[in-house]
């Protein structure tokens, strides 16, 4: 009888805990800061525990959690990344570690969350007495000594705060928070990057703050307002070097399949080759919008190819993750196994370009085999209408050249 008592309190005490569907408020804690977060747990129709990361308008899906006992397992997207916790019910809680794996160095950070928390960064909205609205010139100046031109481009509602950073190679995808008084606060966790940028006025027009972006990561930034900032033109940074005319590569697909520029299912085409890599969210906003595109225009003669530049260039470990990318994003274009995630590495793969700037980098080649525009970057679809000029300027290549 006692050991019937025991084997049953065991197997009770044993019984997998549950991640409560509702909001859930997460903390990362990094250089000594919080970077809070949003996350709503749901369940399917079969019971299945899935999630959403919330940044703003944009909703990441997790839908590979794993329970076992009081842990739980959150895998991040398509990232090779995740959350591991311990629920705790008392405390209506799960805390543990956010981790990024096959980094050079171990990126391990201590992450928390709370349910029934809606509430991003106050849980009482406060009173905004400033007003951050619109473009904003700003520097980012790195722990190396060099600089970084962005621009600020942010929407204020009340005390609540939204928007982005742009860059030449680049932007920081959605940002979502608040103005507590006149201080600028504003965060995102996608999965592969956890951010949160403040700021205060400093002097008319101006604004000071810093950037918090890993485990003692800090970032000093400046900004001043200037509603006709602009960046270098996207498609002047990268171009063919003097000797070069045309595009060539050969790189084995996910079936090691060798796959050249210069095969027959490419001739007579428009060709989009893609220069991204699964652990890139900007490559994932970009794959986002480029998948669906080709769907819907490849019987019109066009061809995307995807140069996947991975953390490791051994075969075997970047084949799953590219795999992993092509499941979530119903890719049908190929893609090829082309380097490691450097790029001067990758400039090296591809020698007729004058650098490898930024990942993504998109070379549009016509259907003679010519290139006729290098998008270094891009602008995501928090950038709003950044990203619908960047669409209407491609489909417009896109549909000219497919005319021709």
């Amino acid at each position: 009888m006692l050991l019937l008592l025991v084997l049953l309190y065991t197997a009770c005490s044993k019984k997998e805990k549950e991640l409560k569907p509702g909001m859930w408020r997460g903390v990362l804690g990094v250089a000594n800061r919080e970077i809070p977060f949003q996350m709503q747990v749901t369940k399917s129709a079969e019971g299945k525990t899935m999630a959403y990361l919330i940044n703003g308008e944009e909703k990441i899906l997790l839908d590979e959690i794993l329970i076992t006992g009081d842990s739980v397992k959150i895998p991040l997207h398509i990232f090779d990344a995740d959350l591991k916790a311990h629920i705790n019910d008392s405390e209506d809680g799960i805390k543990g570690k956010w981790t990024r794996y096959n980094l050079e160095e171990p990126f391990v950070v201590p992450f928390s969350a709370k349910h029934d928390k809606s509430y991003r960064f106050s849980e009482k909205p406060p009173v905004a007495a400033q007003n951050y609205s619109g473009k904003w010139d700003v520097i980012f100046n790195n722990d190396d000594g060099t600089k970084e031109q962005a621009i600020g481009v942010f929407e204020q509602n009340g005390s609540h705060l939204k928007g982005t950073f742009l860059s030449a190679t680049g932007d920081y995808r959605y940002l979502d928070g608040e103005v507590d008084g006149n201080e600028l606060k504003l965060s995102t966790f996608d999965g592969s990057h956890g951010y949160l940028f403040t700021a205060k006025p400093e002097g008319e027009g101006k604004i000071a703050g810093n950037f918090y972006y890993g485990p003692n990561e800090i970032i000093p930034w400046i900004g001043q307002r200037n509603e006709n900032a602009v960046l270098p033109a996207a498609d002047t940074l990268t171009y063919l070097k003097k000797g070069y005319d045309k595009l060539s590569f050969t790189f084995p697909d996910l079936n090691r399949k060798p796959v050249s520029l210069a095969d027959p299912k490419y001739q007579g085409k428009v060709v989009v080759v893609q220069l991204m890599g699964s652990w890139c969210p900007n490559c994932m906003d970009e794959t986002a919008y480029l998948a669906p595109y080709y769907r819907a225009n490849k019987n019109r003669g066009l061809e995307v190819i995807g140069l996947a530049y991975e953390q490791s260039p051994d075969f075997d470990k970047a084949k799953p993750r590219l795999e992993r990318l092509k499941r979530r994003f119903n890719i049908g274009y190929d893609l090829l196994v082309a380097g490691q995630r450097d790029k001067e590495a990758a400039a090296k793969t591809l020698p007729m370009l004058n650098h490898v700037l930024a990942f993504p980098t998109t070379i549009i080649v016509d259907k003679k085999g010519a290139v006729r525009k290098i998008h270094t970057g891009f602008s995501g679809p928090g950038t709003g209408k950044y990203y619908a000029e960047f669409v209407q300027d491609f489909e417009s290549t896109i549909n000219k050249l497919l005319q021709e």
